[in-house]
Formats: structure tokens, C-alpha cells, sequence
């Protein structure tokens, strides 16, 4: 049996009897993505910058709502959600509230990499710890032993072989730092989420003692002092029966939760407000010309689909058009364009509500246009640039016919961090990376069957 082979069949062996995911299943490779030392640094020092961003945007919304900054800005943000969810987020509880777990989606490109949005309530938490801590395992009992080492810090030079991104711990160690010092931690987790759900109690199964529990979405016996993880969307929670009591022990102060219950950070339209000319002064005060050079060096350019008639003399800016209809009459050559749901809708994760410009006919494009329009009112839609993913080769191992296969691909990174501490004392920490390489002719970049997901080496 060839040390591949041998790999392969280890870590496929290694998975837990519920599995990781309801009825899912991915193409293993025998060894982790390299990221590069270069590019490992610099996902090393993003959480800084997306935890200042994070910052920014919620002084933003708050100063929107006082009259401080334009009302445009909260009326985008609170745009389709009921009163009481508007009227929640704005508590004084939830007020320097920002969600604990960052996750940006990262494409490599041939200019570097692009950050195509942020999950604050992502999936892939005990995937990518699971991932991390098995390949290590099975690294130490076979020849992968002499080719990466575990360690949740950079390395520092003076050993050759590359670093597992968060070692073998440092992911369960970054989520059980969000939650402080609770004694114990519900990760309460929706019907809508529960191909999810394996994961997140393969994680709870590793914490020692009985700290964290897995809940079903009716679950409200919580006592003081207790820490909730939730593990649903806001667009979600009339069919999460304990949502209520979460949010209004939330604001008592009577536990901790995470993400904090405001739906303007699961809206992808942050990032049109990023590039918006009128902010500009903002985001340059608020997160400094470094870190504001660094996001939309990484950050395509994203407007709001806001079919608001402009002055005839206007016209909307980097597409040169003078109103969102003339869209529907671009050439496909110039659709190299992503169309997708900003949030609090059942279409705006994974890869539903997505639409790709220049993959698409002429009359489907002009159907997902209309349908952006007609529903700005109750669910508004981005529009960002396509940024064309690099090919990589990388390979997998066929069970089947019993031989590595390779594969050229393209790859989204999701690099996940841990915000622990309070205050100005916060730190978004890098616990793990986790690579999805699907096939060259996919446009959409997504977990599927056909694609490799691996941990990450520097």
C-alpha cells in the first residue's frame, strides 16, 4: 500500500460514526493545501484588520440611527427586517456588540486573493477542527510526519517543514475562547442549519467535562450565567421556538451570546458601503489608510442593487449606467458580474441566490436582474465584480479505482477567527484555514462532492 493510499484510507477511517455533515461527502486529499509562507503571514495579520472593519461598520449603523451620518445607510441595513428585530439590535445590551467568529470567503486570483464576503454565523468550525487534528494524527503514523508540523504560531525559520494553520487544538481552543469564562455553552443550532449540526457535536464531544451541549432550536433552559452560540440566521427565527428567551435573557444580561442578534452584520451590502465615495472620509478616520488600503485592495467592488431613478445627468459609478435596468442589456463578455442576496433571507448562504453574470443566457440574466429590482424593498441584492479564480494542482484519492487522481482546481480559503477579550482588548485570533478545491469548470465555489476540502499548512 503506497503512503498515499495509506493516508487517504486513515483519514476517511478517522471520520466520526454521525459523520461531519447530514449527507454530505468530499474528495480526500493525501496532504493539506499550502498556502505559502507569504500568504500564511498575511492571513495571519486580516483579523486585525476584519475585526477593525467589523468595529467601524457598527459605529457607522449607530451614528446612521442618531442622525450623525446619513439615513440611507441604517435604512439599507434595517431594509425588509420586522420592528422588533430593528428595535433589538439597537438595544443597549448588543450595543459594542460584534459576532465572535469571523469568516471571510477567500478566492485566489491571479492578482493575489479576493474577499467575496463575510459569515458571522459560519458552518465549518468542527470540519476544519476535525480536519486539522486528523491529518496530523495520521501525518504522525505515516511519511506525512516529516512534512508538516503543528503549531498555532508562524514558523519561525528554523524548521523547514511548513505549519498546520492552528495546529492540532486551535480551533477548538479559538471557539471555547469566545465564550469567556461560562461554565457552560449551548450551541443552539436550527432546523435550517442541521446538516451542520454532526459537527458542531463532534466539537462538543472534544471539550473535556460537559461544558458545551448541542440544543435543538426549542431548547430554552438556560441558567444564569450560561453562554448561547447561535448557530442560526435572524431570517430564521420564527422556527427557532427559543429564540425569544435567548434574546431577552441576552439583553438581561443573564448570559452570553454570540453572535449578538443583529442582523446588519449578516448583510453582504458592508461591502458596497466599503467602496460607497460618500463613506470614504468614514472608513479612511475609522480604520486608518492601512488597513482601508488593504480591504479594497482584497475586497471587489460591490454596489447595492437600489433601483431608486437617478438625475438623468448621473450615472452609477465603475459601470457607467444610468439606471439598474440598462443591466439586463450587458453583453455576456461584460457580466463578468456577481448578483447575490445581501441577507436575512433564506437564499443568502451556501450557493443559493447567486448568480453569475457570464455564466449565465441573456433571459435568465434579465430574470435574476428583475427579480433584484422588483424585491429591493423587502430583501436587497449586491452586485459585485467577478474576480476569476487561479487554477491550482492539487490531487485527491480515489477509493473506487484505488489510485490518486490529480486535479486542477480552484480554491476558496476560509480562514477562521476567534475574537476573545473584551473592549479595545479584543483579538481576532487565526485558529484554522480551510481549503475547498473544486473542479477547474466550476464557477461557484462551494462545498460539494466533488471537491477537495483540506486544512492548510503555511
Amino acid at each position: 500500500m503506497s503512503s498515499h493510499e495509506s493516508t487517504a484510507q486513515a483519514i476517511r477511517a478517522a471520520l466520526p460514526p454521525g459523520g461531519l455533515f447530514a449527507d454530505q461527502h468530499w474528495r480526500v486529499s493525501p496532504t493539506p493545501f499550502a498556502l505559502g509562507p507569504e500568504l500564511a503571514k498575511e492571513l495571519d495579520s486580516l483579523g486585525r484588520v476584519l475585526l477593525q472593519f467589523y468595529r467601524a461598520v457598527n459605529l457607522l449603523y449607530r451614528k446612521s440611527v442618531e442622525g450623525k451620518q446619513p439615513e440611507w445607510i441604517a435604512r439599507w441595513l434595517d431594509q425588509g427586517k420586522p420592528a422588533w428585530l430593528v428595535e433589538l439590535q439597537r438595544h443597549p445590551a448588543f450595543k459594542n456588540e460584534s459576532p465572535r467568529v469571523i469568516r471571510p470567503d477567500i478566492l485566489l486570483t491571479e492578482g493575489g486573493f479576493a474577499i467575496t464576503e463575510l459569515d458571522s454565523v459560519p458552518g465549518g468550525i468542527g470540519l476544519t477542527s476535525w480536519l486539522n487534528k486528523t491529518y496530523f494524527q495520521v501525518g504522525q503514523a505515516s511519511s506525512l510526519s516529516s512534512d508538516f508540523k503543528s503549531t498555532g504560531k508562524m514558523d519561525d525559520g528554523q524548521d523547514a517543514r511548513p505549519t498546520l494553520v492552528g495546529g492540532t487544538d486551535g480551533m477548538l481552543v479559538g471557539f471555547a475562547s469566545i465564550f469567556g469564562d461560562a461554565q457552560q455553552v449551548h450551541i443552539v443550532v436550527s432546523e435550517e442549519s442541521a446538516s451542520y449540526r454532526p459537527e458542531m457535536e463532534w466539537l462538543a464531544s472534544q471539550v473535556q467535562g460537559s461544558r458545551f451541549k448541542v440544543q435543538g432550536p426549542a431548547f430554552a433552559d438556560f441558567q444564569p450565567g450560561d453562554a448561547v452560540y447561535r448557530f442560526f440566521e435572524l431570517f430564521d427565527v420564527a422556527n427557532v421556538a427559543g429564540a425569544r428567551r435567548i434574546f431577552e435573557l441576552a439583553t438581561e444580561k443573564k448570559i452570553r451570546l454570540t453572535p449578538p442578534p443583529r442582523p446588519v452584520f449578516e448583510e453582504k451590502l458592508l461591502f458596497a458601503l466599503l467602496w460607497n465615495r460618500n463613506l470614504r472620509g468614514f472608513w479612511r478616520q475609522e480604520l486608518g489608510e492601512s488597513f482601508l488600503s488593504r480591504l479594497q485592495k482584497a475586497v471587489p467592488y460591490t454596489w447595492v442593487v437600489d433601483p431608486t431613478p437617478l438625475p438623468p445627468h448621473a450615472a452609477i459609478p465603475e459601470l457607467n449606467l444610468t439606471d439598474w435596468r440598462q443591466l439586463m442589456a450587458l453583453s455576456q463578455r461584460e457580466r463578468e458580474l456577481i448578483l447575490k442576496v445581501s441577507g436575512y433571507s433564506e437564499e443568502a448562504w451556501g450557493a443559493r441566490g447567486v448568480y453569475f453574470g457570464s455564466d449565465l443566457s441573456a433571459e435568465q440574466w434579465s430574470v435574476a436582474v428583475q427579480k433584484a429590482l422588483l424585491e429591493f424593498d423587502r430583501t436587497p441584492y449586491v452586485l459585485q465584480r467577478y474576480h476569476k479564480p487561479r487554477l491550482v494542482q492539487s490531487n485527491y484519492w480515489d477509493f473506487e479505482r484505488n489510485q490518486l487522481v490529480p486535479m486542477p482546481g480552484r480554491v476558496r480559503l476560509c480562514p477562521y477567527y476567534f475574537v476573545a477579550g473584551e473592549g479595545d482588548s479584543a483579538r481576532a485570533n487565526l485558529s484554522g484555514v480551510l481549503a475547498t478545491i473544486c473542479p477547474a469548470d466550476k464557477k461557484i465555489i462551494h462545498g460539494m462532492k466533488d471537491a477537495i476540502l483540506a486544512p492548510c499548512t503555511a
